[in-house]
């Protein structure tokens, strides 16, 4: 007997969900590392990015400054990855990106 795999279902779902452009800046703050962020981004919430831009300072192992990352997400995605920089308390404003499209 074939079960379906309920990961594999979730994934399709996630696949017709409409999906915004963002900017999204985030401060660090010391409590992460800069590269283990950007790492967690992509690998646990899949979320592929381009950093625009990035100031970032290490002291003592610990990263400071600010990174603003692009981000093309569904509505979904982007609370979990709210929620995750929420607990992590790390501060993050975001800004929707619309780009014009001339023909």
């Amino acid at each position: 007997m074939v079960t379906p795999n309920p990961g594999l279902q979730v994934l399709q779902n996630q696949l017709n969900l409409p999906k915004k452009e963002w900017i999204l800046e985030i401060e660090l703050n010391g409590k992460m590392k800069f590269e283990h962020l950007m790492n967690t981004i992509y690998h646990q919430f899949g979320i592929c990015h381009k950093v625009l831009s990035a100031n970032v300072e290490y002291v003592d192992g610990r990263s400071f400054g600010a990174v603003q990352l692009y981000i093309n997400v569904s509505s979904e995605d982007f609370k979990q990855l709210e929620f995750y920089l929420e607990k992590n308390k790390l501060l993050s404003t975001t800004v929707e990106y619309t780009c014009r499209k001339y023909t």
